[in-house]
């Protein structure tokens, strides 16, 4: 596969660069140290023995040391400006050959202490060029020094210090003895080399497979659904991870010193050593069920806390839903079988007490007890009505029309009940086409906002909103009050269950059979800080 090779390629070429131009600016500062040193060292002779005039050789020398210096100051701008390639590197080994070669002319060749200077250009070669690049420089050291002591036995260049013998016997002597050294200092650092190259291209592979380690660490903390926090043993917060930042609604930074308890209160409680169980936590975005995992770490003696969490809040909502949902069918199954009990020998009752008002002879207590039994037993049929409707409600017949104008119609036909007085309506409404039936969501609406208004009372304020959510249509139905208990919140919706005297419980039962009996959906949510909420849900689709 080309294109994977190709990135192969140029991904491996920048460390091979960075690598090189990291040994030139080094092996820089060091001629730069060394060149510094030999020119305190000839100002430190100047001194301790002071002569009239500076000699030749000292002269010399401090003229060798400028050009060192500005050679250096060159290099260094070249490397600056980003010529750090295998060219840079052999200026930089000829460089210091003819440094070499110059410092042992100056001191007297043969008797020259410089000598290990090429010693030092080999190594400096190695370090650059690999092994054949150390056998090169030797080669090269060992011809330059071979080349000033026979021009100086011939008498081709006159050093400014005296030679000494420089025999047959001792010139060999001192070209045999450099070049063996030489050559012998070449295969070592080249050895040398070539194991630091191959320890340090282990290294470099295993630096890369901790670095690809530590990024696919961090991806999986950061893109892992659940949420992950954990705390030191004193609870502070050490890390959050993305997803518990969205379950919680944080903050992307969280002030140093966090404690685990301002973010999970009760999850380092008495019950910590049960390894999975539920929480409920308040966020900005509302309640929360989580389902926790704590678990204990060990780091250098020190004990933390990891805490992994999940969102459980959808979840038990539909599980809610759906326990509703068989609750009501068995509860509606019961109501209809007992409507259908009650319903014939109403009837019977209802049909002799109005035989009994035609009959005149009756006396007026008897007339009276009459009218009560057939008032009673209207209602008691009205109530039996009801209780079908919530058990067998009519299959809906479905139009597809503009529900912001049946909203709003039903709201303003209900702004003339005496309990909407005094209570501000707001609106809010999305023009949205969605298929429903006129007449029983109309139902829903007046059942849930005549609710809402006898809730909040003179002075308060009810909310009506209407908006897309995909592929649903969300109706919000909010008022001021909140006044619902919690423990209630869960009953709301099943029949015959009423916080309100002389309620029948059947107004929200029916809306809830409605809206399912739509595809939707409804929930609520109440507290006294933020008021009751009803949520409809409706399919756009059909």
């Amino acid at each position: 596969m080309p294109s994977s090779s190709v990135g192969t390629l140029v991904l491996a070429a920048p460390p091979e660069a960075d690598a090189l131009r990291t040994r030139l600016v080094w092996l820089t500062v060091f001629r730069t140290v060394a060149v510094s040193l030999s020119l305190v060292a000839v100002a430190a002779r100047l001194l301790l023995q002071p002569v009239e005039e500076p000699s030749r050789v000292d002269t010399l020398s401090f003229a060798v040391i400028g050009l060192v210096y500005l050679f250096t100051l060159v290099y260094g701008l070249m490397l600056r400006g980003g010529r750090a390639d295998r060219a840079a590197a052999v200026l930089q080994v000829v460089g210091d050959l003819l440094i070499a070669s110059v410092l042992v002319f100056l001191t007297g060749v043969g008797e020259s202490p410089f000598t290990f200077l090429y010693l030092l250009a080999v190594i400096g070669a190695s370090i650059l060029l690999d092994g054949r690049g150390a056998l090169l420089a030797a080669a090269a050291s060992a011809l330059a020094y071979a080349l000033l002591l026979v021009a100086v036995k011939l008498q081709w260049l006159e050093p400014p210090l005296a030679v000494g013998d420089l025999s047959r016997q001792r010139l060999a002597f001192l070209l045999g003895s450099n070049v063996l050294a030489l050559f012998l200092i070449a295969a070592l650092a080249g050895y040398l080399t070539r194991q630091l190259s191959a320890t340090g291209g282990r290294l470099s592979e295993r630096e890369a497979d901790l670095k690809k380690l530590d990024t696919l660490q961090r991806q999986i903390l950061a893109n892992m659904p659940s949420g992950l926090i954990t705390c030191d043993e004193s609870g502070r917060v050490t890390f959050v991870n993305r997803a518990a930042s969205a379950i919680l609604s944080l903050e992307p930074r969280l002030p140093p010193g966090t404690h685990l308890e301002s973010l999970l209160p009760g999850a380092l409680g008495s019950e910590v050593h049960l390894r999975r169980r539920e929480l409920s936590v308040h966020t900005p975005a509302g309640m929360r069920t989580l389902g926790l995992t704590v678990t204990g770490l060990e780091s250098g003696g020190s004990g933390g806390t990891l805490i992994v969490f999940q969102d459980l809040t959808e979840l038990r909502r539909i599980e809610e839903d759906l326990r509703r949902a068989d609750r009501l069918a068995a509860l509606g199954t019961l109501s209809a079988q007992l409507a259908h009990e009650i319903r014939n020998p109403l009837a019977a009752m209802r049909g002799s007490a109005q035989l009994l008002v035609l009959d005149s002879s009756a006396d007026p207590t008897s007339a009276k007890l009459v009218e009560i039994l057939l008032r009673e037993s209207d209602r008691l049929s009205k109530l039996v009505d009801d209780f079908l409707r919530f058990a067998r409600p009519p299959p809906p017949v479905k139009q597809v029309l503009e529900l912001e104008v049946l909203v709003a119609e039903t709201v303003d036909m209900l702004r003339a009940d005496p309990l909407a007085r005094n209570v501000g309506v707001d609106m809010v409404l999305a023009p949205l086409r969605v298929p429903v039936d006129a007449d029983q969501l109309r139902q829903v609406l007046i059942n849930i906002l005549r609710n809402a208004f006898q809730a909040t009372g003179e002075g308060g304020r009810v909310r009506v909103t209407l908006e897309a959510a995909g592929e649903e249509a969300w109706l919000r139905i909010w008022d001021s009050a909140g006044s619902i208990p919690a423990a209630d919140l869960s009953r709301i919706f099943e029949p015959f269950f009423s916080t309100r005297e002389g309620g029948t419980g059947l107004g929200l039962s029916t809306a809830y059979s409605i809206v399912r009996a739509h595809g939707g959906n409804i929930r609520v949510s109440s507290s006294p800080q933020e008021g009751t909420e009803f949520l409809i849900q409706l399919p756009v689709q059909g």
